[in-house]
């Protein structure tokens, strides 16, 4: 398993559609991926989910990857996060 925290950067400013376009990106991996908050553990697959997190800017979150491409997978969701 691959984890990684981070300070969510402005996402709304820099993307058009932030939170599609983070589960379009989740969804290019085949590991499972999680974005975890205070108590809460979302599947950054579930577009639901991600509008539940409600990533903004200066939120902390950890992600979670594990699969094949857990490597792969968490850096892209730390670059997408921190507007790389």
């Amino acid at each position: 398993m691959n984890k990684k925290e981070v300070v969510i950067a402005d996402v709304a400013r820099r993307y058009h559609n932030p939170i599609a376009e983070l589960v379009q990106l989740a969804c290019q991996f085949t590991s499972a991926i999680f974005l975890v908050s205070g108590s809460h553990r979302i599947n950054a697959k579930s577009i639901m989910g991600i509008m539940a997190l409600n990533p903004c800017k200066g939120k902390k979150v950890l992600i979670e990857a594990e699969g094949e491409d857990e490597d792969s997978a968490c850096e892209a969701m730390e670059n997408f996060l921190l507007c790389r």
